[in-house]
């Protein structure tokens, strides 16, 4: 998994566009990691969590208030979360049928939430502390880019 996180690390230090190295990190995550069915970022603008780059079937949550389901509840408690049956989740946002397992992990820039990474499986109990380290050492790596991506979307929000 080391090496996942010096592959991102070369991206981002070569200059790569935010979004070409967002888009890059959750297809190496989820191309390299076997029960890892849906991998995807969003990005805290205001108090909506909005999708960015993903890799896995599309899902039609887009955007997620904070507070609701796994995504929202994260940001709001302020912690990652790890949840080995979304069955049991009383306030589960279902992406997709067969998924079981969710790991949600916060993404911070300068010390304030940008996004968070969000990982579906379709088995149970799919994650360790070990994926949360590894996302955790991503989100470093990945947070400048995040907040460049949302002063893009701010503005362009503004313009409208």
């Amino acid at each position: 998994m080391d090496n996942i996180v010096r592959e991102i690390k070369a991206f981002r230090d070569a200059g790569e566009p935010a979004q070409f190295l967002l888009e890059h990190c959750v297809r190496k995550l989820h191309g390299s990691l076997e029960k890892w069915n849906w991998v995807g970022i969003y990005l805290l603008v205001g108090d909506t969590l909005v999708l960015g780059p993903f890799a896995g079937e599309p899902t039609e949550h887009t955007r997620i208030p904070v507070g609701n389901g796994v995504c929202g509840s994260a940001v709001a408690m302020d912690r990652n979360m790890i949840v080995d049956d979304v069955k049991s989740c009383d306030n589960y946002i279902a992406c997709a049928v067969d998924t079981r397992s969710e790991i949600v992990v916060l993404i911070r820039h300068k010390g304030k939430i940008v996004g968070q990474f969000d990982v579906d499986s379709n088995s149970p109990a799919a994650f360790t502390e070990k994926d949360e380290r590894l996302l955790q050492e991503l989100a470093e790596v990945v947070c400048e880019q995040c907040d460049d991506l949302i002063q893009i979307a701010a503005g362009s929000l503004h313009q409208r």
